[in-house]
């Protein structure tokens, strides 16, 4: 399971002419499975995204085709998780 921070960089204020292309690429991890919740990271500093069922060097490639890293509107931090234990509704984290 995989975290991923996406920070605004000082291009922030070219978001919305990506906007289109970023949310087709979050609708792309959804409908393939890999993205499990995408939202803000609040006070506006960027986004942030729970992937499941993909590889490192997969996700890190799947991060690099989205419109706003290609752009520089934010950076891109990817965190492994290596989840132990959860509630029983995540279970299935842990397969």
């Amino acid at each position: 399971m995989f975290l991923v921070l996406l920070k605004f960089s000082e291009n922030k204020a070219r978001a919305s002419d990506f906007m289109e292309g970023h949310n087709h690429w979050i609708k792309r991890g959804f409908d393939e499975g890999i993205f499990l919740l995408v939202g803000s990271l609040q006070s506006g500093l960027g986004g942030s995204i729970i992937a499941f069922n993909t590889t490192l060097s997969e996700l890190q490639h799947r991060v690099n085709e989205d419109p706003f890293v290609e752009q520089g509107i934010v950076i891109a931090e990817i965190l492994e998780i290596d989840p132990k234990k959860t509630d029983k509704r995540l279970e299935f984290l842990l397969s």
